[in-house]
């Protein structure tokens, strides 16, 4: 597998960010994440992403339709393994329940808009925030536009192959990795708080 020199990292990098595919970052292989524009083992990115999300100052999780309705078996078991993390964490949760525009007027204190997701990590003062449930092509662009315009660190939790354009993107995760996710949590937070 190629590697790619471009390292995938906080912004705000410009109005026009490149995608971090033509930059050369590649999805990662089966078992594999990507950390900042590199293929690591999936370990190494959850040992990663759980100190980023304990380290954060306001960690918050964007939920997308995928995991907020219960359209399939095992969805429900998935969201309540979200809601123990987030808990965990001590993550807000602020639900991208659809992507249609929200137009003229947005709260982003309670919605994101997925045209504009900068505006909700703006006016939430976020730094790490967490993608799940998120169509891919949403979640593409959304994960662009925010390293474009914040310094807001993503993670994105993908249960098909993984986001570029994310600082750390996990592939075909599902309930386990959620929970090994808050597992790590909870060992980090220990060793912290002795």
């Amino acid at each position: 597998m190629r590697e790619s020199s471009y390292k995938v990292l906080p912004g705000p990098e410009g109005y026009l960010p490149p995608a971090a595919a033509t930059m050369g970052v590649m999805l990662p292989d089966p078992g594999q994440a990507i950390m900042e524009g590199a293929s690591v083992d999936s370990d190494v990115a959850l040992r990663a992403a759980a100190r980023k999300l304990i380290e954060a100052r306001n960690p918050v999780f964007f939920p997308g339709p995928l995991i907020l309705w219960d359209w399939k078996p095992g969805v429900a078991e998935k969201a309540t393994a979200l809601k123990e993390l987030a808990e965990a964490v001590g993550a807000k949760m602020i639900p991208m329940p659809d992507y249609r525009p929200k137009y003229p007027m947005i709260n982003p204190a309670i919605e994101v808009n997925p045209n504009h997701p900068n505006l909700t990590i703006w006016h939430n003062k976020i730094d790490v925030c967490l993608f799940i449930g998120v169509h891919c092509h949403y979640a593409n662009l959304a994960l662009k536009i925010i390293r474009g315009g914040t310094d807001c660190y993503t993670i994105a939790v993908c249960a098909e192959a993984g986001h570029e354009d994310a600082m750390i993107s996990l592939r075909d995760a599902g309930l386990c990795e959620l929970q090994r996710l808050r597992e790590l949590v909870i060992e980090l937070k220990g060793g912290i708080n002795q």
